[in-house]
C-alpha cells in the first residue's frame, strides 16, 4: 500500500470523528439543562402529591405553576391537571420545549404523571 494513503485515511478519519465530537457537544449543551429543568419539575410533583393532604386542587396546580415558571418551562395552566379522591391524588403536566439546532429544531414532548396514595400526617 501506498503510505500517502494511509495517511489521508487517518485524516479524514479524525475529521469525521471531530465533527461527531462537535456535535455532541451541540446536542448535549441544548437537552441537558432541559433534562434538569424538566427532572426537577417532575419530582416537585411527586414531593407535593406525598404531602397535598389539605391543599384544594387548584391550589396545587397553582403550585406546579408557581414551579415551572420558576424553571423556566413553557407550561400553561391549562395543561396541568390534578385529581385527589379515593385515597390519591393524581397530576399530570404535559408540554413541548423545542430545542434549536442549526438546520434543525427538535420539539422534545414531556408528560409527567404522579399517581400516589394521599398520607394523612
Amino acid at each position: 500500500m501506498r503510505r500517502e494513503t494511509q495517511q489521508g485515511g487517518a485524516r479524514l478519519g479524525t475529521v469525521i470523528w471531530l465533527l461527531l465530537f462537535v456535535v455532541l457537544v451541540m446536542v448535549s449543551k441544548e437537552a441537558i439543562p432541559v433534562k434538569i429543568r424538566t427532572s426537577q419539575l417532575e419530582d416537585f410533583m411527586v414531593e407535593l402529591a406525598k404531602f397535598s393532604t389539605r391543599e384544594s386542587d387548584e391550589k396545587l396546580q397553582n403550585r406546579i405553576m408557581e414551579k415551572a415558571e420558576e424553571l423556566q418551562l413553557p407550561l400553561v395552566k391549562k395543561d396541568i391537571t390534578v385529581k385527589k379522591g379515593n385515597g390519591r391524588v393524581r397530576m399530570r403536566a404535559q408540554y413541548e420545549i423545542p430545542l434549536e439546532f442549526p438546520f434543525y429544531t427538535y420539539v422534545w414532548h414531556f408528560d409527567h404523571n404522579v399517581d400516589r396514595p394521599i398520607f394523612i400526617i
